[in-house]
């Protein structure tokens, strides 16, 4: 029988300071330029939590706003707020700052994270009232050091630091002194990956009712690697966050595609389980520091508020069918080939049209389609226009070449199978995996019948190849509780045993 997707989580980390001092935007232009007038006003277009809070694609994210009712806002978004907005939502929440930086510091197993006692103090009062935050992760926060020691970390130790607010609160210190890939500066990066990655975890445990006990296996889909001078991509982030989230049953490992990770792990994911390999299976994700205002010289040139300000992070879990939930249809996978080419028609035709084309389906006959669901807000402003709304145009006008529609119903087409882009810039999370949420409870709703779920991903970042990368899955309502064809349920077995007894005490008498 198919897995089934039993829950989604989605969370954000505000991070203004990390803007500043971790983009990969802002530290690449202070090397190269550092008088320059971007940075000079950088501080001036940063917002506040509030403000990120009451944004309408972040109260999209954590599931407080639909789909539906954020295409309603008419765009540009940043300049309105949603009325009544909370940092909780109906699958996840938006962390402020403070709170992650010690957040970071639980996930630390290494004695890596060195915090200011004031800052402490301060924050672990809040910490205190989280929801989620029991005493098993309190345990894990330290008292915390005076500010000179900290001071002379990163100033005589290549130590990265930690600001709150412009002020030095702490420092993440380097795990060797010679390689490279243990410096202050990469142990950062995944150790807010790794943060993300199990606020996002927490949240799918506490707001699905799962029992933490009962995973078996953890994929971790994120941007990052760890690894020393001999494995540089080694992990396993599955597995030291499952440790930090409390699931003492599960192990794990890592999969790594650029911004298709994510659905080539829930691939992997549901033919697992599927297989009887693993009942109860997490894929996860946290964010990716380098992202942090990427796309900023253009949003302060054109005098708006840096957007992508905040970390992402998801979990989905995919269990064995229980007869409710929506099934994950492993044999309708789309996959971008090698030799398939890297035109957007052959993209588009490789990912929707090849799975669909198994069984005799048309491009309507799919509900929904989740492809990169970025938020436009932010890279409109930017140039690259409204990415949604592009993919949504090239799987329309494949459908009109395909005959599945009249030329005619090609300009209503987004609104009816798409929907408007609201996932932050960190590369891996806005590709199809939003979506999963609301589509799993439209699904259980019966608004609908079925989505599909397209990863896309750029392989030639690495350098290694030109290629090209996609996959995508389909998930439909649930069939039910059904035998699989070719077995017998237990109670035709009572039936069989009776009637041969029957049969049985039958000869007996006739002898």
């Amino acid at each position: 029988m198919n897995s089934v997707i039993k829950g989604a989580s989605y969370i954000l980390a505000f991070t203004p300071d990390m803007v500043m001092h971790n983009g990969t935007t802002q530290t690449t232009e202070r090397q190269v330029n550092p008088e320059s007038e971007y940075l000079k006003k950088l501080e001036e277009h940063l917002r506040t939590y509030e403000q990120v809070v009451k944004y309408p694609p972040n109260q999209a994210y954590i599931g407080n706003v639909t789909p539906e009712e954020l295409a309603k806002i008419e765009q540009p978004w940043h300049d309105k707020e949603i009325e009544g907005a909370t940092r909780y939502g109906k699958y996840g929440e938006i962390m402020p700052q403070d709170e992650f930086i010690c957040l970071m510091q639980m996930c630390d197993v290494f004695d890596l994270v060195k915090l200011e006692k004031n800052f402490v103090a301060e924050t672990k009062q809040n910490l205190e009232k989280h929801p989620l935050v029991g005493k098993d992760l309190m345990d894990r926060l330290k008292e915390g050091e005076e500010v000179e020691l900290i001071k002379k970390l990163v100033e005589e130790e290549h130590s990265e630091p930690l600001y709150h607010n412009k002020v030095l609160v702490g420092c993440v210190k380097r795990a060797h002194d010679l390689d490279v890939n243990l410096s202050a500066h990469v142990i950062h990066e995944n150790l807010t990956s790794k943060a993300t990655n199990v606020l996002a975890i927490m949240n799918l445990i506490a707001k699905n009712d799962i029992k933490k006990e009962e995973i078996d296996y953890v994929i971790d889909c994120s941007e990052e690697a760890c690894g020393d001078m001999n494995q540089r991509g080694g992990g396993n982030f599955a597995k030291a966050c499952a440790e930090v989230a409390g699931l003492v049953n599960s192990t794990g490992s890592d999969v790594r595609g650029f911004c298709a990770a994510p659905t080539h792990a829930l691939i992997v994911a549901a033919s697992l389980v599927k297989a009887g390999t693993y009942k109860n299976v997490i894929v996860s994700a946290g964010g990716c520091t380098a992202k942090l205002g990427m796309n900023g010289k253009d949003h302060v040139k054109k005098g708006l508020p840096i957007l992508e300000d905040v970390l992402g992070g998801f979990a989905v879990l995919i269990s064995e069918n229980d007869g409710v939930n929506p099934e994950i249809r492993v044999d309708l996978v789309g996959k971008h080939m090698v030799g398939t080419g890297s035109s957007p028609q052959a993209v588009i035709t490789s990912l929707v049209t090849q799975s669909l084309d198994k069984v005799g389906m048309k491009i309507t006959d799919i509900d929904k389609y989740s492809v990169e669901m970025q938020n436009p807000d932010i890279t409109k402003p930017a140039g690259a226009g409204d990415v949604p709304a592009a993919n949504y145009k090239m799987i329309g006008a494949l459908a009109v070449k395909r005959g599945d529609i009249e030329r005619t119903e090609l300009a209503t087409f987004a609104d009816k199978h798409g929907m408007v882009g609201w996932a932050p810039t960190q590369g891996h999370i806005p590709s199809g995996v939003p979506y999963i949420g609301f589509g799993r409870q439209d699904i259980l709703d019966e608004k609908i019948k079925n989505a599909m779920i397209i990863g896309k991903g750029s392989l030639f970042l690495g350098r290694m190849t030109n290629l090209f990368d996609g996959v995508s899955f389909v998930i439909e309502k649930n069939k039910g509780k059904t035998e699989e064809k070719g077995t017998v349920s237990e109670e035709q077995i009572k039936g069989l045993i009776a009637e041969a007894l029957k049969n049985f005490a039958t000869n007996l008498l006739s002898e």
